[in-house]
C-alpha cells in the first residue's frame, strides 16, 4: 500500500460530513435563543408579576436580576440543547456527557466565587451559571465542527421548511410541559416568600433526581429508532421492556435515597425553620412519585424513538389541560400541598398516556397485536 493510498484513507476518515439538518438545528436554536433573552430582559417585571411576585415584593429585586441576567445565557441554552440533539443522533452521548460535566463543573467552582467572595449574591449565581452554558455550547459546538461541515453551499440545503414542520409538533409539547411547571411555581408564589423558597429547593430536587431517568430515555430513544428503521420490532419490543424495568427500579432506588436523605440534607439549601417544615411536607410527594416520574421520562423516549411525534404533542396537551386545572383548584383549596398533589398528578398522567400507546397496540406499535 502506498504512502497517498494510506493518506487518501486517513483524510476520507477523518473528512466532514455534510448534514443540513445539524445546520437548521443551529440557526434555529440561536434565533430562538436570541429572541427569548430580547423578550425576558424587556419583559422581565411583568412576568415576575405573572409569577406572583408583587412589585412591593422584597423579592421582586433579587428576582429581576436574577431573571435578567440568566436570559442572557438563553441562545446558549437552545444552542446546547440543539447541539446535544445532534450527537444523540450521531449515537454519541459521551461528548455531550463530558461537556455537560465540565460546564457543570465550572458552575459550582464559579458559583460560590462569585456569590461569597465578590458579595454579587444571586447576580453571580445567575453570571456563574450563565458562563457555564456558553462553555457547553463551545465545547460541543467545538467537537461538532471536527465532524460536521456547519457552512452549507447554499441556503436552499438548510432546509427551514421541513425542519420547522417536523420540529412543530416537540415545540408543542415543551410548551405544555413547561406551562405546567411554571404554573406550579407563580401559585406557590403568589402564597408567599417561605412557600415559594420551599417549592423551589423541592422542585429542583424533584427534577433532578427524576432527570435522572432521562439517560435511560435518550439509550431507548436512539436504540429504538434504529431498531424501527430496520423493522426490528422483536427488538424494539425487547428495548422498551427492558428499559420500563430499569426505570422502575431507579424510581424505587430514589424513593428510598430520597425518604432517607432529604430530612437531613434539606438543611443544606437553608436554615429558615419556616423554609424547612415546608420542605418537610414535600419531600413524600418528591420521593413516592420518582417511579411515576422515571417511568413517564421513558415512555417519551420511547414515543420519541418510534417517530411517534404526534401523539407525544397532543397527548401532553391533553395532560397538561387536565393538570393545569388540578393546580387552580388544589392551590386554592388545599394550598402548598394541594400544588404537589396536582404536580403528583401531572407525572402519572404523563406516566398513563405512555402507556396507553403501546399498551393499546396502536400508531407506531401496531405490530404488537400481531
Amino acid at each position: 500500500m502506498t504512502l497517498n493510498n494510506i493518506s487518501a484513507k486517513v483524510e476520507a476518515r477523518h473528512e466532514r460530513k455534510h448534514i443540513p439538518s445539524a445546520s437548521s438545528a443551529l440557526v434555529i436554536g440561536s434565533v430562538l435563543g436570541l429572541i427569548q433573552a430580547f423578550f425576558v430582559i424587556a419583559y422581565a417585571k411583568p412576568i415576575l408579576n405573572y409569577m406572583g411576585v408583587n412589585s412591593d415584593s422584597p423579592m421582586i429585586k433579587p428576582a429581576q436580576q436574577y431573571l435578567t441576567l440568566r436570559s442572557l445565557g438563553a441562545p446558549a441554552v437552545l444552542l446546547s440543547l440543539a447541539l446535544q440533539g445532534i450527537f444523540r443522533g450521531f449515537k454519541d452521548t459521551k461528548t455531550p456527557f463530558y461537556a455537560t460535566i465540565l460546564g457543570d463543573l465550572a458552575n459550582v467552582i464559579l458559583d460560590p466565587i462569585f456569590i461569597f467572595l465578590f458579595n454579587w449574591g444571586v447576580s453571580g449565581a445567575a453570571i456563574a451559571h450563565v458562563i457555564s452554558q456558553y462553555l457547553i455550547s463551545l465545547i460541543l459546538l467545538w467537537k461538532l465542527i471536527e465532524e460536521v461541515d456547519l457552512l452549507p453551499p447554499s441556503s436552499k440545503d438548510l432546509k427551514f421548511g421541513q425542519f420547522l414542520k417536523n420540529g412543530f409538533l416537540l415545540m408543542v409539547r415543551v410548551i405544555a410541559v413547561t406551562f405546567c411547571v411554571t404554573l406550579a411555581a407563580s401559585l406557590a408564589a403568589r402564597q408567599g416568600s417561605t412557600s415559594m423558597a420551599a417549592f423551589q429547593v423541592c422542585l429542583q430536587i424533584w427534577l433532578a433526581t427524576s432527570l435522572l431517568a432521562d439517560g435511560l430515555a435518550v439509550a431507548a430513544q436512539t436504540i429504538l429508532a434504529s431498531a424501527f428503521v430496520k423493522k426490528d420490532y422483536d427488538k424494539a419490543t425487547t428495548i422498551a421492556s427492558h428499559v420500563l424495568q430499569l426505570s422502575v427500579v431507579l424510581g424505587l432506588v430514589l424513593t428510598v435515597n430520597l425518604l432517607v436523605g432529604l430530612p437531613f440534607s434539606s438543611r443544606l439549601f437553608t436554615k429558615d425553620l419556616k423554609v424547612l417544615q415546608l420542605i418537610g411536607v414535600g419531600i413524600p410527594f418528591i420521593a413516592v412519585t420518582q417511579p411515576i416520574n422515571a417511568l413517564a421520562f421513558v415512555f417519551d423516549g420511547i414515543n420519541f424513538g418510534a417517530s411517534d411525534f404526534a401523539y407525544s404533542a397532543y397527548s401532553m396537551v391533553s395532560v397538561a389541560v387536565v393538570s393545569i386545572l388540578c393546580l387552580f383548584i388544589l392551590s386554592s383549596s388545599h394550598g402548598y400541598v394541594g400544588i404537589w398533589v396536582a404536580l403528583s398528578m401531572y407525572m402519572s398522567l404523563r406516566a398513563i398516556a405512555g402507556f396507553l400507546r403501546i399498551g393499546s397496540g396502536s400508531g407506531p406499535w401496531s405490530f404488537l397485536k400481531a
